[in-house]
Parts: C-alpha cells; sequence; structure tokens
C-alpha cells in the first residue's frame, strides 16, 4: 500500500479503511485496470451517437471516426471541450462571487460586510467605475454588476486582461485569442466540438486557449479579487496542515470544495461562545472546523483554520471516525463520500444547487440566509458528536506548521519592507544570481500517481537549484503537510541562494498563494516583476514557470492552457491526453513557443521534470544576461560549468 501516498496520515487512513471494509478512491482507481489505450491517448470519440470511436495511432484500425474526422482533430476537441468545461467551473465561481458582493452592497446578504474598502476602490478605478462619492456599498454594487458583465460581454475585451503587459496583448490580437467575454468564449468552443463542427486540430487549439484566458485573466481574477474585498485581503498568519488537526475530544467539522461563501459563515459560527458552550454542553471541549480541498484554502488564508487534506485525502478524513460532519460546496467532491460515510457516523451536507449527491443532507445555501444556515449546520454537527463510534475512531498524530496568506499585494511589504514596498528585491535576487527564478506548483492529487510524490520531489529538486516556489490550491495543501510552508523547516531543502533571501526576509522557500481561481495571482506578480524591470518587459521574457506534477481536473487543462498563453512554460503531468496525435502533441510542446513564448513539459518524473524547468530558467537568465548563479546546488552536485561559474563570481 506504501507505493500509493508519500503522506504518513494518508497511508494509516487507508489501512484502517481497509481494515473497516471501506472502499475509497485508491481502490476503485485499481479496480480501472486495466485502462483503455485509446481514451489515454485522446483518440476516443463520443461526440455522437454513431461512437464512440477509436482511431488507431498505430496505423493498424480506424484512421477515422465514423463522420470522417482524424486523430488530430479528435484530440484536439477533446482538448477544447475539456478547457471549456474547467474555465466555466473556474467562471462560475467568479460569477457567485461577484452575485454575493451585489447581495452585500444592497444589505440582504445576512452577515456578510465588505472587509477591504482599500481594494474595492482600486478595483472599482481599473473598471472605470466613479468613487468619488465614496459611499462602499453604491461602489460595491458597480463594481459587481461591471464584473458581472464581464461574462455576458459580446464584444471588446476583457477589462482585466489589460494589465497583462502590452507585448503579450499585441500577441493575443495577432493570433485572435484576446478574449471578449468569459461566457462568449467557452460557449463558442462547445459549438465548436458538436459533431459536424470544426476539425482543424490548429484552430481548436487556438479557441481553446481563447477560453482559458477568459478562465485566468477573466472568471479566476474577478474570483479573486473580489473574494478580497468581500471577505478581506489575506495577510500571513501560521496555522497547521494534516488529519492531526482534528480533535479528539472536539466536534469536527470538515468544509470541502471550492467556494467561501458559506464555508467563512460557518467558521464564524462555529467561533461564537453560543456554539462553543453548546459544544461543551453536549460532552466536546470545543469546535474545530478544518479544510479540504481549495475551501481549506480559502478558509486558512483569511480565517487560520487549519488544512485537513488534500483532494484524494477527502474520503479518508472520514475514515478517522471522528468528522461529525462534512459540508460541501462545489468542485473536487467525490460522490464516495456518501458511501465512506454510513460506516461511521459522519454527516455529509451539500450546499449548492449545482453539486446535489445521492445520500447527502442538503442545505440549499443563500446569501439571504448564510448566518441560519450555517447555525443550523454548525447545531446539527454538534448535536452528531454523541453518536461518534469511540472504538472506530484513529487520528494520525501527523500535522505540520504553515504559513499562509501571501498575496501579489503583500508580497511587496515582505520583499521589500514596511516603508520601501517593492518586487526589487526578488527581481534584484534574480539578476544577482542568488535566485535562479520563481516557479508556479499547482493542481491536485491524481490516483495514477503517488500520492503527493511529485509535488514533494519536484520541489525539493527546484528549492536545491535556489528557484523559488509559490503554490495554490492542493498543491499548497501537500507542501503544507510535508513542512515546506514553514519558515524553518523549509530551509533544509534550500540551496544557499535561496536560503540567505528567505532568512533575510523572513518568508518560507515556497509561498501559499491561496486557492486553484487564485492561480490569478501569479500573473498578477508576473506583471509586477515586469513593471519592477531588469528581467524583460513581457512575461515570456521572465525567468519563471508553472506546474501541475498530479494534475486531475479539466479546471487544470483550463489553467495549463492560460499560463502557457500567457507566455509561462508549464510543466504538466499525467499529461493532456494527446499522445495519439502527433501534430497536437508537436504543437502543444514546441511550436507552441513561436506563437506564445511557451510550452509543454510532459515528464512523469518529478526530478527530471524539476531539470527541464531548471534548464528553461537558465535559458530566460542567458537571453537576458543575467550573471551566473552565485551557488552550486545544496548537496554538492556541481559539473565543471558550474564549478567555473562559481570561480568567476568569487574572483569578481
Amino acid at each position: 500500500m506504501k507505493e500509493k501516498s508519500i503522506d504518513k496520515a494518508t497511508l494509516q487512513m487507508m489501512e484502517k479503511a481497509k481494515c473497516d471494509n471501506v472502499c475509497t478512491a485508491f481502490d476503485r482507481a485499481a479496480q480501472q485496470e486495466p485502462r483503455c489505450g485509446f481514451g489515454e491517448l485522446g483518440v476516443c470519440c463520443q461526440q455522437c451517437y454513431m461512437g464512440p470511436c477509436r482511431v488507431d495511432p498505430l496505423g493498424k484500425g480506424a484512421q477515422y471516426g465514423a463522420c470522417g474526422i482524424d486523430a488530430d482533430g479528435i484530440v484536439a476537441r477533446n482538448i477544447a471541450r475539456n478547457t471549456a468545461i474547467g474555465a466555466s467551473a473556474h467562471s462560475d465561481h467568479g460569477r457567485d462571487v461577484a452575485h454575493n458582493l451585489y447581495m452585500t452592497s444592497q444589505g440582504k446578504a445576512q452577515g456578510y460586510e465588505i472587509k477591504d474598502p482599500v481594494k474595492l476602490m482600486y478595483v472599482a478605478e481599473e473598471l472605470s467605475v466613479d468613487t468619488s462619492s465614496g459611499d462602499v456599498k453604491k461602489i460595491a454594487a458597480e463594481v459587481a454588476h461591471k464584473c458581472m458583465a464581464e461574462f455576458g460581454k459580446q464584444e471588446g475585451e476583457l477589462i482585466m486582461a489589460q494589465r497583462a503587459p502590452e507585448k503579450q496583448k499585441e500577441r493575443w490580437r495577432k493570433l485572435k485569442v484576446m478574449p471578449r467575454g468569459v461566457d462568449r468564449e467557452i460557449v463558442e468552443v462547445l459549438h465548436m466540438v458538436h459533431m459536424g463542427m470544426d476539425a482543424d486540430y490548429r484552430n481548436l487549439l487556438m479557441f481553446a486557449i481563447k477560453a482559458g484566458l477568459s478562465d485566468g485573466w477573466g472568471g479566476s481574477m474577478i474570483a479573486t479579487d473580489l473574494t478580497d474585498i468581500q471577505f478581506g485581503s489575506p495577510n500571513p498568519l501560521r496555522s497547521k496542515a494534516n488529519l492531526g488537526v482534528l480533535g479528539e475530544n472536539t466536534v469536527n467539522i470538515l468544509v470541502h470544495g471550492h467556494e467561501p461563501t458559506l464555508s467563512e459563515m460557518i467558521v464564524k459560527v462555529a467561533r461564537t461562545p453560543e456554539m462553543k458552550a453548546l459544544a461543551k454542553k453536549k460532552g466536546a471541549e470545543d469546535i474545530t472546523v478544518a479544510g479540504i480541498c481549495c475551501t481549506a484554502n480559502e478558509i486558512l488564508m483569511r480565517q487560520g483554520a487549519p488544512l485537513a487534506g488534500n483532494y484524494l485525502m477527502q474520503e479518508l478524513a472520514i475514515v478517522t471516525g471522528a468528522v461529525e460532519s462534512m459540508v460541501v460546496d462545489v468542485q473536487c467532491i467525490m460522490p464516495g463520500i456518501t458511501q465512506v460515510a454510513p460506516c461511521y457516523h459522519t454527516k455529509i451536507i451539500t450546499t449548492s444547487k449545482k453539486a446535489r449527491i445521492p445520500g447527502a443532507v442538503h442545505y440549499q445555501f443563500e446569501e439571504e440566509r448564510a448566518v441560519d444556515i450555517a447555525r443550523q449546520i454548525v447545531t446539527e454537527s454538534i448535536e452528531n458528536y454523541s453518536n461518534r463510534k469511540r472504538d472506530r475512531v484513529q487520528i494520525p498524530k501527523e500535522s505540520s506548521d504553515l504559513i499562509a496568506g501571501f498575496t501579489t499585494e503583500n508580497v511587496f511589504y515582505h520583499l521589500g519592507g514596511k516603508f520601501r514596498p517593492s518586487f526589487k528585491p526578488l527581481n534584484e535576487g534574480m539578476i544577482q544570481g542568488r535566485l535562479r527564478g520563481v516557479v508556479g506548483v499547482v493542481g491536485c492529487n491524481n490516483t495514477k500517481v503517488v500520492h503527493d510524490y511529485n509535488h514533494v520531489n519536484f520541489v525539493k529538486e527546484l528549492l536545491k537549484h535556489d528557484v523559488l516556489v509559490v503554490t495554490t490550491g492542493c498543491s499548497a495543501g501537500c507542501l503544507a503537510k510535508h513542512g515546506f510552508l514553514d519558515p524553518e523547516g523549509g530551509l533544509q531543502y534550500c540551496g544557499n541562494g535561496l536560503k540567505e533571501i528567505c532568512v533575510a526576509v523572513g518568508i518560507p522557500p515556497v509561498l501559499h498563494l491561496g486557492s486553484c481561481v487564485d492561480n490569478s495571482r501569479i500573473l498578477t506578480a508576473c506583471i509586477e516583476m515586469v513593471k519592477e524591470g531588469g528581467i524583460g518587459t513581457d512575461l515570456s521574457q521572465l525567468p519563471v514557470a508553472g506546474s501541475a506534477p498530479e494534475a486531475m481536473s479539466s479546471k487544470a487543462t483550463s489553467i495549463a492552457l492560460y499560463v502557457a498563453a500567457s507566455g509561462i512554460a508549464v510543466h504538466f503531468y499525467p499529461p493532456f491526453q494527446v499522445h495519439g496525435s502527433k501534430k497536437v502533441t508537436e504543437y502543444l510542446t514546441s511550436e507552441m513557443e513561436k506563437d506564445f513564448g511557451a510550452y509543454f513539459i510532459f515528464e512523469g518524473d518529478p526530478k527530471k521534470a524539476a531539470q527541464k524547468i531548471i534548464a528553461h530558467l537558465d535559458k530566460k537568465r542567458e537571453a537576458l544576461k543575467l550573471k551566473p548563479m552565485m551557488y552550486p546546488p545544496l548537496n554538492g552536485e556541481t559539473d565543471k560549468k558550474a564549478a567555473e561559474k562559481q570561480a568567476a563570481v568569487s574572483k569578481s
């Protein structure tokens, strides 16, 4: 069983699940073998009822689907469909946040307030909203309306896409991929992938990229900014991660999913004296609200609530036998949780009309009754504490300290100091050779990959070579569990140059930037690096890269495409299902660089993948004529070239 995860708490709960005769995602994944080889290569088509059609990439069987489409068209069409689905998920999230902000501005959202009026004013000016009145609620209403209009806009360009450097925008316009409106691009792609529509692989990829850009520079960016306005911009804070955060004698409530609207209220209500008193009356010492997936990151970043685990741990958290309720909203929620929960006493509570699961209790979330609904859920969870089966409780001891809460804005202050906020120290670190570059490591877990293994070993290799890492989503959860988000513990993996910067500034070598939609913070941080100067005038010139080492969902496809189309090279594994098409594979891994300044790396070995990323960063550094790296890799693995560079630096 050890080959399925490298996390001790996960392994412990997998063994307990086996003993309890409980089937989890790890077991169900094993039952899928042998997998369909056509599907793995991306050459399986189910676009119409004449299929499913399977095209043989070896040329021994059918070379065309029933309609006549070839392998290149099938593969590109599948990518386009995935991108549209992923972009719609992130963007619908942004729409819901905008609606919540509008309801709050009208005084119709129970218990909510506008917690960051400063960022509200900044975004309002960007959207050309008049701020002269100073009326926060009126301005918030107009900002919400403007943002909601970005989804349905039919012409022009997305307002937030104007944040991109000029060269980036010129490239998008030339290639005709500058997004107009979020929904406009998603619907157009979905039309194109219908049977009897587009079969040109390159054209399909371009429109998929356009839909992806509408996510990254539209829906996700709106979600991040408006969540900051609504719930407060995060600031660095301490917390803990892994299943050890669950209390043996506390009421344990897990929130899981991606939207922060109800989960923020659940944390708030659970911390009231009224609820704490009720918990004690029922025999519990306190109430613990912890998170799974990106809802976890939202309440961690703003409330300091502990992070119980990442995607593949959602069922295993229930297996501890110590969870009174798991409250879910949208995205990445396994229907299997309602199969695991009856083996213990846990109640599964769904809250979204878009994500109902058979076997769950449903509380329909409504902004007008948010506090009342949260109080009902917390009360029901407390009442369920007495049903806990003590003989079936087993909570792993594993938990790690972490610091989370970094944003594009507050990184200014940590890098430059309170009285001289600036990205200059970051840029100077790269220019002087202390810092090789910056890599964003994001994404989920996947049962095809040993749980957490790729995230951890990929990041270890980067840190050793003086690469600063920023992280979001379930990757952040993984790296938090394994100690990388702790300023003291994380330093043991760092090269000397990165270590000097982290110690001087007082930051961990891996910066937690938030949930999946907060990948937009990585884009805005790159924009600030360009503005600071000295390392290029375009995102494609920066010594930066992105990685999803254990990618799982359609959202990952959308994210990867918009990051690469923004000029940032992307490592992605398991790979897009493209290897059944030589043309699509060649475009993504090579030819795309000519169009967008970036390309994809599909590599399963995390150390090899990191080495390819490091080579990419060095290529960017060389093009910018930056100074050689000051120090050899941490473990002394120096080659002749590295030794020569070090000697030259010492001499100078």
